[in-house]
């Protein structure tokens, strides 16, 4: 498989404090990608670089061919971004900010098709501060596919979400990849990473201190001698929270 994102070396320093410390790793085209670690550990400013938002000290990052340093631009226009927080015009509804977005990226795009994409085909004339914590993320979410980016960047897009909205949002995730698209996501859930990652690289510190699909990280852990203590189970309370409540969307 072909790489469609290679970083190699990557620095980044405030001041005397290096954020960063010398990480490589590549993409795969058309995988989940997931970089994981606690706060402060340098996952943000490495996304930040790679999506052209924040300046590097060191080292080379090439997205699609494209290398960094020479065409930031044209990585931009391959990309979609999808932040933790997102501001909206607060007086348009959904149609007109999506024609808003296309405008921006001189893109020519069918609003409701997109809105239908991630479920909100409903709430077209809806403005977004009207819109539920699950559909703020989706409708977040359609923006970054405007362009028709190869590549989407998701940073902790379930974080605060029902277990419905949590689960309908993994099926949207998996829906887009299979489409095609690759996707590189942050989150804090690690059952999250488990179920929608083909890879994850886990960064510590400011350094990638594993990386490798979460059934070989797993695998590797046990066959280290690691032992929970409690029983593992075959489902999960939130397992059981869907199967007694439904899975359907709650928007209301």
């Amino acid at each position: 498989m072909d790489a469609i994102i290679s970083v190699s070396n990557l620095v980044k320093k405030y001041g005397e404090f290096e954020a960063v410390k010398g990480i490589s790793f590549e993409v795969v085209e058309g995988e989940i990608f997931g970089l994981l670690g606690p706060n402060g550990a340098g996952k943000s400013t490495t996304l930040e670089i790679i999506e052209t938002l924040r300046d590097k000290t060191g080292g080379d990052v090439i997205v699609d061919g494209i290398n960094l340093d020479e065409s930031p631009g044209d990585i931009k226009k391959i990309i979609g971004v999808q932040l933790q927080a997102s501001g909206y015009y607060p007086g348009l509804n959904l149609l007109e900010l999506i024609e808003l977005f296309a405008g921006l990226y001189n893109q020519p795009v069918n609003g409701r098709e997109l809105l239908s994409l991630v479920n909100l085909q409903d709430k077209a004339k809806a403005k977004f501060k009207e819109l539920s914590g699950g559909q703020k993320q989706r409708f977040s979410i359609a923006t970054t596919l405007i362009n028709k980016p190869k590549i989407i960047f998701l940073d902790e897009p379930t974080t605060g979400l029902d277990p419905q909205a949590r689960r309908n949002l993994w099926d949207l995730i998996k829906d887009i990849r299979d489409k095609g698209t690759t996707v590189i996501i942050t989150t804090h859930y690690m059952d999250e990473a488990e179920v929608l990652c083909d890879r994850v690289a886990i960064i510590d510190s400011g350094q990638i201190v594993a990386i490798d699909s979460p059934v070989k990280l797993i695998d590797d852990l046990v066959a280290a001698g690691f032992e929970r203590k409690k029983e593992v189970k075959k489902a999960s309370l939130e397992d059981v929270f869907i199967q007694l409540t439904g899975k359907e969307f709650r928007d209301e």
